[in-house]
């Protein structure tokens, strides 16, 4: 895959020191991180690492591969789903309905944003799923669930259609199969999913990225919740039918976070879901830089950084498997089933 140096706008942590301090290191990371990611992508793309691939089948899981596949296939049915768009709308009517239809509570996160070509306002609506909302701790999972405007790095056609299935609907897929699982886990922790708009919102590569979630982290700091978030886990790009997981760099730059993703691919290998790389290799900017260095939500990054496909119009389901959903999503589910 070609590594994905999205740019951020610099993330300003909330007033507490210690949380200052940590945002301070984190963003030094950040940055150098984005350089690295750059400078390896212009000098190495097209190479794939060795890896080792499960024996784990669908049979062997305990999660529901098949029908995720085929949610990540209606999701992109719709088409593209840029933000604002008629297909975003269409998008979340069919969410709002499916995570209400299993038992989830449904609200919608709603701003406006500024058009970064023409000015226009835009809607925004991150998406969230409160489950057993009586409970103050919680667990936070989230996604992307907009697709890019354009293939921007499209080599034939940068304004084709892009329907985005690992880039947002697999993250997104994902979510609505564990919808089927949730209502029944056994655990102290009230779960909420976050789907945010607005991640890629963007006509080149200098416009503005995590416009969803930086919104979503400012509002948790400034107009706090009657509960707090224990853990927070990003899943982006995990459909991938040849899936790497490796360890994302800044989740395991902040000491909080590490320990959460020692505790997944702890789960990863006691499973034998080998896919789950144990060690480095990307610094990823995605939404879990603001929740962690604006919010303080101890966030990791799922993602399948060796994705060819990346923003071009060849990101589509035949792309992806039900097998690589259903081991990101088992791990998940066996991490949730018993998480401190």
């Amino acid at each position: 895959m070609h590594p994905k140096p999205k740019q951020a706008r610099p993330a300003h942590a909330p007033p507490a020191q210690t949380v200052f301090l940590i945002a301070a290191a984190g963003l030094a990371v950040f940055l150098v991180g984005g350089v690295t990611i750059w400078a390896q992508w212009q000098s190495g793309r097209g190479g794939r690492p060795t890896h080792t691939v499960s024996d784990l089948t669908l049979d062997d899981i305990p999660f529901n591969g098949a029908r995720a596949y085929d949610y990540l296939k209606q999701l992109c049915d719709i088409g593209p789903r840029p933000s604002g768009s008629e297909g975003m709308v269409r998008q979340q009517a069919l969410l709002e309905e499916h995570f209400q239809k299993l038992g989830g509570e449904v609200r919608f996160q709603r701003f406006q944003y500024r058009h970064p070509v023409d000015g226009s306002p835009v809607p925004i609506g991150n998406l969230i799923v409160h489950w057993h909302p009586d409970r103050k701790d919680r667990i936070l999972l989230c996604a992307h669930y907009d697709t890019l405007p354009y293939p921007l790095l499209d080599p034939i056609n940068p304004k084709g259609r892009f329907v985005g299935a690992n880039d947002g609907a697999s993250g997104t897929a994902l979510l609505m199969e564990m919808a089927h699982m949730i209502p029944d886990l056994d655990t102290r922790y009230g779960i909420d999913f976050v789907l945010f708009d607005a991640e890629e919102f963007i006509f080149d590569m200098n416009h503005r990225f995590f416009v969803g979630s930086e919104y979503f982290a400012r509002q948790y700091v400034n107009q706090p919740p009657p509960y707090r978030y224990r853990w927070g886990v990003l899943v982006d790009m995990i459909g991938d039918a040849d899936l790497q997981i490796y360890k994302e760099r800044h989740s395991i730059s902040w000491p909080q976070t590490r320990q959460l993703v020692e505790q997944i691919w702890a789960t990863a290998r006691r499973l034998g879901v080998r896919e789950f790389v144990h060690r480095p290799k990307h610094a990823i900017r995605d939404d879990h830089i603001p929740l962690n260095l604006i919010a303080g939500i101890p966030t990791a990054c799922i993602i399948d950084f060796d994705y060819p496909p990346w923003h071009t119009e060849a990101d589509t389901p035949d792309k992806c498997s039900p097998e690589s959903l259903a081991k990101v999503g088992w791990v998940l589910w066996e991490w949730l089933k018993n998480v401190q």
